[in-house]
């Protein structure tokens, strides 16, 4: 005689809404035409409840395992648990327990997304370093555009939530909400700016040297003295509105030429210290996963957040200059840490 299938779920619910209801399992067993055995036995079943996880007993580390580990971890950058365990030779070992001791000695991070260093670029940057050894960079007035959106950047709304509270709501919206785009620089201890970029506004060549018109020359640049205009350098990198033919002669009729115009290796963000000042003001706008619902209540959070950038802030970025050049040549031309 062929074995019967086991209960449905439909058959599971109708026998819990029929006991709620008063009735036996033997009238239950009739109305669904099933044996009683298997009525009565899914009946002992559910008033058990779940039976308890037995805990398995953990597998012990030693302290040689764990300086093997520690030695796999660094040699693996952003490799799983499991990976670094396995190229150590330790088996048997859940994750939970791997992630409690590499907590201990590493973080899970993102890897760092940079413009790709070839010969060329290193040597570059090697020249550059060379160029500006003694360089007095409190004359430098170093500039950059950056982009805020409404919602800040991917995985920074994270963060500890209490036990017994919920996480709370954040919008989802395509491209982050929208963004502002913003112009700023630094010298010395002084910060120039920020100025926003009107909205819609594509920066090329034209609409850049126009923009630096209405804002760095004539809200800044025009109040110095001369002294100051003959003894400042001018940095900005080599995005295609900086550097192309138009802009580099518009910025020549300004008496910003030759000498005064700083020249800037490829792909090296990481040797410009305003870099340093929009992660204080994203860190300090986004702080606790702010979000905005509009372009102008962003804006106004970046103004905020670099009036609050002091003095001494600006100038530790400033004098950090002669270390980043030496580090450069250090390491050939190769990245540095920022």
């Amino acid at each position: 005689m062929g074995q019967k299938k086991d209960l449905t779920g439909s058959e599971k619910s109708k026998i819990v809404r029929y006991l709620a209801e008063g009735c036996s399992s033997l009238k239950i067993a009739k109305l669904l035409k099933r044996d009683h055995r298997t009525i009565k036995r899914f009946i002992q079943n559910s008033q058990q409840g779940r039976k308890k996880r037995v805990e398995k007993p953990r597998r012990k580390i030693t302290a040689h395992e764990l300086r093997k580990v520690k030695r796999a971890a660094a040699k693996m950058p952003l490799a799983t648990s499991l990976a670094i365990f396995q190229s150590c030779n330790i088996t048997g070992v859940p994750k939970s327990t791997r992630c409690a001791i590499l907590r201990d000695m590493a973080k899970v991070r993102k890897a760092e997304r940079r413009p790709p260093l070839n010969k060329t670029h290193k040597l570059k940057r090697q020249d550059w370093a060379k160029k500006y050894l003694k360089t007095d960079f409190s004359k430098v007035l170093w500039t950059d555009e950056m982009r805020v959106s409404l919602d800040g950047p991917d995985g920074w709304a994270r963060g500890w939530i209490g036990k017994g509270q919920r996480a709370p709501v954040r919008l989802r919206r395509q491209q982050g909400g929208g963004g502002v785009l913003v112009w700023a620089g630094i010298i010395k201890d002084d910060l120039v700016g920020p100025f926003r970029v009107e909205d819609g506004v594509k920066l090329n060549f034209q609409s850049y040297c126009q923009f630096l018109e209405d804002t760095f020359f004539k809200q800044w640049y025009r109040k110095k003295s001369a002294s100051f205009k003959k003894n400042m350098i001018f940095m900005q990198d080599n995005a295609p509105s900086h550097a192309s033919k138009y802009s580099t002669a518009w910025l020549a009729r300004k008496g910003i030429k030759e000498e005064k115009l700083m020249t800037w290796p490829p792909c090296s963000p990481d040797l410009n210290p305003i870099e340093n000042l929009w992660s204080i003001i994203k860190c300090e706008i986004y702080k606790e996963g702010k979000q905005y619902t509009s372009l102008n209540s962003v804006w106004e959070a970046v103004v905020a957040a670099a009036r609050n950038v002091d003095g001494e802030q600006i100038k530790t970025l400033t004098e950090s200059m002669d270390g980043r050049l030496l580090s450069v040549l250090a390491k050939k031309g190769g990245y540095i840490g920022r």
